[in-house]
């Protein structure tokens, strides 16, 4: 062997995955989507990992058995993974967002009983709420998670405050149409197949998709504790780089995206029936009372990575929206914080392996549906700057 060889072969055996087995937990939603096809299609041996998903029940779960080591790795919503970080509501750990796993793919449902009472949407929930003499409850699936503060912004955008106008409460996904038939919540902010199952079920209406609160917002990450980050960084790339190809391979084509709900809708997976999920995986959506588009911003796995980078404004959104409803007593170090968390060093490392285009900046800009635009340069104002919130 020449000298050079041998350098190659030792640079190679360097960048070995320190773990081959990775754990990883997951809720049975339509965007846990990439990690499974990443297993399914092999692509997580490509890198000399194995993916082990193990099928969880709560987001609570999922935060413990994370801060336990009992699970390496998983989908997760961004904001727990910050509310764990910040030590919200339970202990701290120190944690580490790797990549987005998705964008879309979430909606506000409100009930068939509300809706014929005339609160179908935004603005006419708002005037039915001021008009009505009767208490009102929405249910998110985690206090500091992704729906919770979808849920409150949207509300809030339309002059509801969602914490003296309501109660809020956390169901957790699975049971978000027993409660909405029951009558114990008016409404709820999940992710699919809830939304689009409710409406099947005849019990209730889209009132809003995330991707109308939020164009292109960040959904699930694929999250970690950062000790593991830290005690596993070639594993942690080869498994962002399998989870990446899984996601290119989905929004590759329509054609991709029905293969893929045939394999959620499998006992392993979602255990839940393939027409369920097909139709929002493809984009066409119904609100179930007679309008049906397509979804311009629904969801997404990959397109062309813009779906997949940690980008520290997303993260830092979330702090501004735990600060805002009184979730962080104290202002953070957003941008310190945030660069703590989101992983970006391999991130890029992976993205590099797969030929993955990565943006130039860590920060971007969005608007959201109050016309609002966020773009991480001001949180502590940005926070501070909405007419409805809880400071204490």
């Amino acid at each position: 062997m020449t000298e050079q060889a041998g350098g190659s072969a030792q640079v190679m055996r360097s960048m070995q995955p320190e773990k081959q087995l990775i754990r990883i937990g997951y809720l049975p939603l339509a965007d846990c989507a990439s990690l499974v096809m990443a297993s399914k299609l092999g692509l997580d041996e490509k890198y000399g990992i194995k993916i082990e998903l193990s099928r969880e029940m709560s987001w609570a779960g999922v935060r413990d058995k994370l801060n336990s080591g009992e699970l390496d790795a998983a989908h997760v919503l961004y904001g727990l993974v910050y509310g764990v970080q910040m030590g919200v509501g339970g202990q701290q750990h120190d944690m580490a967002v790797l990549m987005n796993l998705n964008h879309g793919g979430q909606a506000v449902t409100l009930s068939t009983a509300l809706a014929r009472e005339g609160g179908h949407d935004g603005a006419s929930l708002a005037r039915h709420m001021r008009a009505a003499r009767r208490p009102f409850a929405f249910a998110h699936t985690f206090p500091t998670g992704n729906h919770a503060m979808l849920l409150q912004y949207w509300l809030a955008a339309h002059g509801i405050d969602p914490l003296r106008d309501a109660r809020v409460m956390t169901v957790p996904p699975s049971q978000m149409v027993a409660a909405l038939r029951a009558g114990q919540i008016d409404g709820f902010c999940a992710g699919e197949p809830w939304g689009y199952k409710a409406i099947v079920d005849g019990v209730g209406v889209t009132a809003a998709t995330s991707g109308a609160i939020w164009p292109e917002h960040p959904g699930k990450v694929l999250g970690t504790s950062a000790a593991f980050a830290r005690q596993h960084p070639h594993a942690c790339r080869a498994l962002i780089a399998a989870v990446l190809d899984a996601g290119r391979w989905i929004d590759a084509s329509d054609e991709h995206r029905l293969a893929t709900a045939a394999t959620l809708a499998a006992p392993a997976y979602l255990q839940t029936p393939q027409e369920m999920l097909a139709p929002r995986i493809l984009g066409h959506y119904q609100d179930g009372l007679g309008k049906t588009w397509h979804e311009s911003h629904g969801l997404r796995f990959h397109h062309d990575g813009a779906v997949n980078f940690p980008y520290l404004s997303d993260g830092m959104w979330f702090m501004t929206q735990h600060r805002r409803w009184g979730l962080l007593r104290e202002e953070p170090d957003y941008l310190a914080v945030a660069r703590q968390v989101n992983r970006i060093d391999l991130y890029r490392q992976a993205a590099e392996m797969t030929a993955t285009p990565v943006p130039k900046a860590p920060m971007r800009s969005s608007t959201l549906c109050d016309g609002v635009v966020w773009d991480g340069s001001a949180p502590e104002a940005y926070a501070a700057s909405f007419a409805i919130g809880h400071f204490f």
